[in-house]
């Protein structure tokens, strides 16, 4: 009789892959037993369709699975081996997968909106194919007691369904029920209110309250999205005045009254992962409040149980924003919400089942046929992405990434590992938050680095981490240039292979630190992952006032056309500014260093249009404001001209039709589509003719404004014919750039070897 000792690597914990392999091993007489561990799942196997049984392990995996190998070792049978068993986990060194919280599934819907069920109502119902997973996981292997749900003592309708090999939560490790699970609760000034928690959260909201509610991953804000007196009461309270809310909604079809959705996005806002989906919006409208000047809006379908509850009691959609003063970091524990929350809400509504781990929403957008991630958190992380086969033998290493949107990035085995979104390190909590996401994630994958890799700009808080651990543990540390990073990252995501040879990069950002001095973050860069060669450049203009230029337009509008020898135009537009004092400033090479910066050349061109804020109330805004203002008249305008100077790409001659058409009242929707579609044709234009220079066999579009829709796809347009690497899985902006530190790091270090 044949037998195998069998290896299941990927994503094969908390999805009820241990129930699955029972369920074949009956179908296929197979004996033995199956077990978790800390590489995966572990299985030995006897009988004579032993061959059957191995390739549907593979072909017919649960819906969480992810199965990245199947390894066979023919064995010795066990002699008097009868059935197939379940097993206790072993431990052992982590080399397995987390499996990242998947929303509410079909079933587990359908039964708490049934009245003859017992989980009828219940916010925490969940099986082997929904519910909380990395949010509650505290260390590996996946059980319940590893988990924080090992608070609660299974009662004996659920410890029945958990030890049934034909039930869906068979081996479930978050089964609840109303006997011994997590309960929720409304309370208001700390007292829980007697009744229904949902139903009274649910009349609260339709009375234009505001309620913190405590979801998967950490606490929400949520009001009615068409009460526009809530939603300006929310934007005062939390003191965010002009960045879109996300929303979230009980169904697909409520979605629709507000939004076009098309087939592929409806997809993409079904998945397990449920992100916010950024969608054009259309329809019946919401309150004015919920994303001024914006074209698209930010919706997600319900995350939980609890949610949909909730949803289907208000009856519509609800604004559902970060629970946190912005800028500070989600709050996740029942006491920190109501320390840091209570100024900003009406009522919370709680559950006592702790949260491990913050986890914001994932933020995605469907754009040039892909799905493009902008930010990875709670749904994708902690999924792993195989590197490149040419890297695969690197030792393991910790890329620390950037000082915003920051992200780490672990890489083991030739799979790395990026981490959910960290916030910006502007603040002491944010800074915290990212030294404890340094631990928990080595302490949950046991993950000892031989390399550190960072960014080369001196003054991140991820740069001084990485030094910091380099100096205390010995370790070599890889200093990666900021746009470089970014190009491996898009490589890297692709499966570029080394050996394929180098890629003509285009990385539009807002800054990065360049080698020469200056701030780079308008490049055409030839890179391998070891190296690079920049080859063309936004032209350089000074940054007046340093990081003040990133929150104030006007500042880069003055540079610009002070660069162009147009000051009495800059003087015209900007009269009630102090340029005098700025440009003597800029004279004496006083906080105003040289940039090529691409995201300071939106601000510049949406405040001459007249659509950029007089400061900035959160990065992008201007550039977002721009592209909204464009999207409309972009099929009817033609392309602003940008000359060359040697390496240099000039935007001279586009400023000098742009203020022709402001002067002759063109509107500002066609300036900002003119200069979308100018912009575009000299970034693929340029890299296009350098690609083939310099024999790069293909171009990749990253950095943060390639998150502009309109931009990437008009530059996609362009480079047909091309073979273009572009983001989807990782973000273009520097919630990405941890993988390219860490491609960067793997190349060089192999190369040393």
């Amino acid at each position: 009789m044949p037998a195998a000792r069998i290896r299941v690597r990927g994503q094969v914990q908390g999805v009820g892959f241990r129930p699955f392999v029972w369920r074949l091993a009956a179908r296929h007489e197979i004996r033995g037993e199956v077990s978790n561990d800390a590489e995966g799942v572990l299985i030995h196997a006897e009988g004579a369709a032993l061959d059957v049984f191995l390739a549907a392990l593979r072909d017919e995996a649960p819906p969480l699975a992810r199965v990245d190998a199947v390894e066979c070792e023919p064995v010795e049978p066990h002699l008097g081996l009868s059935g197939f068993s379940i097993r206790e986990t072993h431990a052992g060194a982590v080399r397995t997968h987390v499996t990242p919280d998947a929303v509410v599934c079909p079933a587990c819907s359908a039964e708490i909106l049934d009245p003859d069920e017992r989980r009828h109502g219940y916010p925490f119902a969940n099986c082997t194919h929904c519910g909380p997973r990395f949010s509650i996981l505290e260390q590996i292997p996946y059980d319940r007691a590893t988990t924080t749900m090992r608070a609660f003592a299974m009662c004996p309708a659920c410890r029945r369904e958990y030890e049934d090999p034909g039930d869906r939560r068979f081996h479930a490790q978050p089964i609840a029920c109303p006997d011994c699970g997590p309960r929720a609760w409304l309370e208001v000034a700390g007292t829980e209110l007697s009744g229904e928690a949902l139903a009274l959260a649910a009349a609260r909201l339709r009375a234009g309250q505001i309620l913190a509610v405590k979801g998967i991953g950490g606490f929400h804000l949520a009001c009615d999205a068409r009460n526009e007196v809530a939603v300006a009461e929310l934007r005062r309270r939390k003191r965010r005045p002009g960045k879109p809310f996300a929303l979230m909604a009980p169904d697909l079809e409520t979605i629709r009254r507000f939004a076009r959705v098309s087939a592929a996005e409806g997809e993409i806002l079904a998945t397990p992962a449920a992100p916010v989906v950024l969608l054009e919006a259309a329809g019946e409208a919401l309150a004015p409040s919920v994303a001024p000047g914006q074209w698209a809006l930010g919706w997600m379908l319900p995350t939980g149980p609890l949610h949909l509850l909730l949803l289907r009691a208000f009856g519509g959609p609800l604004v559902m924003t970060s629970g946190n003063l912005s800028g500070d970091p989600q709050a996740i524990g029942n006491d920190e919400a109501r320390e840091k929350l209570t100024p900003f809400v009406d009522a919370f509504l709680m559950h006592d089942r702790k949260i491990a781990r913050r986890l914001d929403d994932s933020v995605a957008r469907r754009a040039g046929g892909a799905l493009r991630m902008q930010r990875r958190a709670r749904g994708y992380a902690p999924e792993t992405l195989p590197l490149p086969t040419g890297l695969a033998a690197a030792p393991p290493i910790l890329a620390y990434g950037g000082h915003l949107k920051a992200a780490l990035c672990l890489v083991r085995d030739g799979q790395a590992l990026l981490s959910h979104h960290l916030g910006d390190l502007d603040d002491a909590l944010s800074c915290t938050e990212f030294d404890k996401a340094e631990r928990d994630y080595a302490a949950l994958f046991d993950h000892t680095p031989q390399v550190l890799a960072c960014d080369q700009h001196p003054d991140y808080r991820t740069t001084r981490s990485a030094e910091a651990r380099a100096d205390v543990d010995g370790l070599p540390l890889v200093r990666v240039q900021h746009h470089h990073a970014h190009i491996a990252a898009a490589m890297a995501e692709a499966g570029w292979e080394p050996r394929a040879g180098p890629v003509l990069g285009v990385a539009f950002d807002g800054l990065g630190w360049g080698p020469d001095g200056s701030v780079w973050g308008g490049e055409w860069l030839l890179c391998d992952y070891a190296r690079f060669e920049r080859l063309a450049w936004l032209r350089p203009v000074p940054l007046p006032g340093g990081t003040a230029a990133q929150r104030e337009p006007w500042r880069n509008l003055m540079a610009q056309l002070d660069a162009c020898d147009l000051p009495a135009e800059a003087d015209a537009l900007l009269a009630d500014k102090p340029l005098a004092t700025l440009r003597a400033a800029v004279d004496r090479g006083l906080n105003a260093p040289l940039s090529s910066s691409a995201g300071r050349l939106f601000d510049a061109v949406a405040c001459a249009a007249g659509l950029a804020p007089e400061r900035q109330s959160y990065e992008g805004e201007a550039a977002m404001l721009l592209e909204a203002a464009a999207r409309p008249a972009l099929s009817a305008a033609r392309p602003y001209p940008f000359g060359r100077d040697g390496a240099a790409v000039d935007p001279a001659p586009m400023w000098a039709a742009l203020l022709a058409d402001r002067a002759a009242g063109v509107p500002a929707g066609v300036l900002a589509a003119r200069f979308h579609l100018g912009l575009a044709e000299a970034a693929s234009g340029v890299a296009r003719a350098l690609a083939k220079a310099h024999g790069a066999r293909a171009i990749a579009l990253t950095g943060g404004c390639f998150q502009n829709v309109t931009l990437l796809e008009l530059c996609l347009g362009r480079l047909a014919g091309c073979t273009v690497l572009t983001h989807s899985a990782t973000p273009s902006n520097d919630g990405g750039l941890a993988l390219g530190q860490a491609a960067v790091a793997a190349a060089q270090v192999l190369a040393q070897r």
